[in-house]
């Protein structure tokens, strides 16, 4: 049953992952028939690539701990703390999650960049600047903290530090002896999560790093589309591949810790009321910082759409329709971006949650155990891998995933270089993973027993899903399209090779406007950034209302 299940989201990974990551790789280190294995060294010993590894390992763990420290204030705000407005501010802290990192870039250019607003009130520029990429980071990553650590800090029963305080302990040793532990394996999780992120960063630091900054994922992309040099941009791939597994890896250790070491309670029951100077003080700096660091740049670019050349207006929104203007030639009128993204993430979203289904639906059912050696059933083996697997689009060069479609689905019978649905196909890869993290908590919480006792009175497994398990996870099958439809829309590592000139995505038309000069070409991508941003928030806000459980990981 667990092996059928598996059959297609293996399959779909197979053929539209790993076929084309090893053809895109093997063409790469292959001349002449023959493996080209010294290249690695020649690759490794440059000088220019080993500035871009250090710098991507450098600026990772950087923003990592940049994120935490910023991040954790607000996690134990939102575990702790009841107040007003707390469930919409807890989706506006999510936007900059789902938001495209094309749309983050250039909102942090709007702000930091040449014309933007600090250079137009006080003439500081950050737009080159490896700030610019941390707080960037910051900004897309402080709901990831926010959540799996506060998920699980306001499940942890408090009446645990409360009577290590009455033996004697102070706050602080309270707080560090019983609490920190049980929130060790989120944390952890949570940074682990941050590093994998930011070490392959592609459209944060390809908009704000310039010539100057580049991350593996930026220099595999310069390799392939500026240089055609595939054997340099396979080593790196294939050193990006390396430091993923690792970090995936841990996460998946770290994960398993938080989900068997602790009895938690209803999140509900901890939260209360601020009291006292200091809690009103962190709430109040926790605001502070959330306007600052998410609602500013975010008003920025929107203030920046608006700015046209004769004051306020909404001349580049106008201008949206228009294919040419004085100074700016695009191949369709910008305004298509937005239809053709709807469509491709909606076909997306439909595929993700088929595949991501199934693949759920699989690691739900029950758990073999040790068998006398102590050895672990070779079945559990091969799930604990596939749901390695599933993680692995988060983590693995999308740019290579891009260029791997156009060199391996170009002949019969999977010639879809033409295809509508390479985009879609794309674009689910990603969608997969977030479908699978959000529907698993809620499968693995169905309690078994509904399961025998509909399949004892004759029911088929099918039957049994239709009439036990989907009634139950009808809302998070929802909360899962919504993610799964966000993240779709701002892929843009992959589409940026496959989408059609004529067909472009909302990112990959920003990009390209961004990549022109002209006062309009600056001012389309605003406007363009600006109608991701709402489409995604607007996404993001239908889910939160349904949501009902804040624990997850996403």
């Amino acid at each position: 049953m667990r092996l059928g299940l598996m059959a297609v989201p293996l399959a779909f990974f197979a053929l539209f992952f790993a076929y084309p990551v090893v053809a895109i790789v093997g063409r790469g280190l292959k001349s002449g028939g023959q493996w080209q294995l010294g290249r690695f060294g020649d690759v490794v010993t440059d000088p220019d690539v080993a500035h871009v590894l250090w710098f991507t390992v450098w600026q990772a763990a950087a923003s990592t701990g940049l994120t935490l420290l910023i991040a954790l204030p607000g996690a134990y705000v939102f575990a702790r703390f009841d107040f007003p407005g707390k469930q919409l501010l807890r989706a506006v802290v999510a936007v900059p999650f789902v938001l495209p990192t094309v749309v983050v870039g250039s909102a942090f250019l709007a702000l930091l960049g040449r014309g933007g607003l600090l250079d137009d009130l006080w003439g500081v520029r950050l737009d080159t600047s490896v700030w610019a990429i941390l707080l960037a980071h910051v900004f897309f990553n402080y709901a990831v903290v926010v959540r799996t650590v506060g998920g699980l800090w306001g499940q942890l029963d408090p009446r645990q530090e409360e009577a290590a305080r009455v033996l004697g302990a102070g706050r602080f040793a309270a707080w560090r002896r019983v609490t920190l532990p049980a929130l060790a394996p989120a944390v952890a999780a949570a940074a682990l999560m941050v590093f994998l992120f930011t070490f392959t960063s592609f459209g944060v630091v390809q908009i704000l790093g310039g010539p100057t900054f580049s991350t593996l994922e930026v220099e595999i992309y310069r390799q392939t589309a500026d240089f055609l040099d595939l054997p340099t941009a396979a080593v790196l791939t294939l050193i990006q591949f390396a430091a993923v597994l690792g970090v995936l890896a841990l996460h998946a250790w770290t994960v398993r810790r938080r989900e068997s070491a602790l009895r938690l309670v209803d999140a509900s029951r901890t939260a209360r009321r601020p009291h006292g100077r200091g809690q009103w003080a962190l709430l109040w700096g926790t605001l502070l910082v959330i306007t600052v660091l998410l609602l500013v740049p975010l008003a920025v670019l929107v203030e920046r759409s608006f700015a046209g050349p004769d004051g306020y207006g909404t001349v580049f929104y106008a201008s949206l329709r228009s294919a040419a203007t004085a100074d700016s030639t695009f191949a369709v009128a910008p305004l298509e971006a937005l239809w053709n993204s709807l469509a491709y993430g909606a076909a997306a979203t439909a595929i993700a949650l088929v595949v991501g289904g199934l693949a759920a639906a699989a690691l739900t059912l029950p758990r073999l155990r040790r068998g006398r050696s102590g050895r672990m059933p070779l079945v559990s083996r091969l799930v604990r891998g596939f749901d390695a697997l599933l993680m692995l689009p988060l983590g693995v060069s999308a740019v290579t995933v891009g260029f791997g479609f156009l060199i391996t689905l170009d002949r019969p019978p999977l010639d879809l270089r033409a295809s509508w649905w390479l985009v879609p196909l794309a674009q689910a890869l990603v969608g997969v993973p977030f479908v699978v993290r959000t529907m698993l908590p809620v499968l693995r919480a169905v309690d078994g027993r509904l399961r025998e006792a509909a399949a004892v009175l004759g029911a088929s497994p099918w039957r049994v899903w239709q009439e036990v398990d989907l009634p139950l996870v009808r809302r998070a099958l929802l909360i899962a399209a919504g993610f799964a439809f966000a993240v779709s829309l701002g892929e843009f590592g992959a589409t940026v090779f496959i989408a059609r000139p004529d067909q472009p995505t909302l990112p990959v038309a920003v990009a390209r406007l961004l990549g022109r000069a002209g006062e309009l070409n600056y001012g389309q991508a605003m406007a363009l950034s600006t109608i991701l941003m709402v489409v995604c928030a607007g996404a993001l806000l239908l889910l939160e209302r349904a949501r009902t459980d804040h624990s997850g990981e996403f």
